[in-house]
């Protein structure tokens, strides 16, 4: 099988009524266990990312600010969490997870966060429910520890991965390359290094006709030694945050569609799970489920 990073601290208790839906983080690992698409020891649980990791993507000003409870009210509502030492231990252990599952893709070809895509996160702020932008720092630690030369994020959430274009804009080792609805949030986007935004009411024929035309394309000119794919499920047409058109079939495809390409190339890839906020909690975890499933029959 493969490598999935998973603590129970994932599921953080929320306010009642809040409308991130936390208990995908629960309720995913028992689905895949269930079904059998993974087995117990496949489960890998992350320590604390180290500090200095944190640093060579975020301020110290801002890591400071998080540490110690001290954000501004406004900060802490832009982010969307209350926030408390269990969060940041969260998120914490999140970031190590990826940077772990990196490590791991090296020899198993592919790992998993059942958390993760913390594309939001700035490197001085946090946004949307991100605090630390997981993919951010793990990418920035291949480089740091000469474990990959040429990097390739592949953010196919709904929202633009924001915080990481803001992250990597003048980082020549670490290409950013994301798609997202052209009038979902953030309503002020940043510059990836290539950006792509669908209309509303996209569907899965112009989505998927898309991105099999643009990745290899940018796995031919970039050359990547290493991609993180970021597999948010918020591009359903079920989604109370999204505003495309895609069915579970078509984003299962999607999945098919990276996988493929990254076996194809032999490049290793760490993916983190991003968004997902159908109304239905089934909706959410067996598109969720189905990125593990395709990933299962292709590696």
């Amino acid at each position: 099988m493969f490598p999935i990073a998973y603590h129970p601290i994932y599921k953080h208790p929320l306010p009642e009524g809040h409308r991130f839906p936390m208990l995908k983080y629960e309720l995913l690992p028992q689905q895949l266990l269930h079904e059998g698409t993974a087995l117990p020891q496949d489960f890998f649980e992350p320590e604390l990312a180290d500090f200095k990791d944190i640093l060579a993507v975020h301020t110290q000003e801002y890591l400071t600010s998080l540490l110690h409870l001290t954000l501004e009210p406004k900060a802490i509502r832009k982010i969307g969490f209350p926030l408390s030492k269990a969060l940041i231990e969260r998120e914490l252990r999140i970031a190590q997870g990826t940077i772990l599952g990196c490590k791991k893709s090296f020899e198993s070809r592919i790992s998993f966060n059942i958390a993760g895509g913390t594309h939001h996160a700035y490197s001085d702020r946090g946004e949307a429910f991100c605090l630390l932008n997981d993919q951010a720092i793990a990418a920035q630690y291949l480089v740091d520890h000469k474990l990959a030369k040429k990097i390739l994020i592949i953010d196919l959430d709904v929202h633009q991965g924001n915080g990481t274009a803001e992250i990597f804009k003048n980082n020549p080792y670490i290409f950013t390359f994301s798609t997202h609805g052209k009038t979902n949030y953030p309503f002020k986007k940043e510059q990836s290094d290539l950006d792509i935004e669908f209309l509303d009411g996209t569907s899965d024929a112009i989505f998927l006709k898309t991105i099999a035309t643009v990745i290899p394309k940018l796995i031919e000119e970039q050359k990547p030694d290493f991609i993180f794919y970021l597999a948010g499920v918020d591009i359903l047409k079920t989604d109370k945050l999204g505003k495309l058109s895609c069915t579970l079939d078509g984003c299962k495809k999607r999945d098919e569609i990276v996988f493929q390409l990254c076996r194809q190339y032999e490049i290793p890839v760490q993916v983190s799970m991003g968004g997902g906020y159908s109304p239905e909690i089934k909706t959410i975890i067996e598109a969720h489920a189905n990125t593990y499933r395709i990933a299962k029959d292709i590696f």
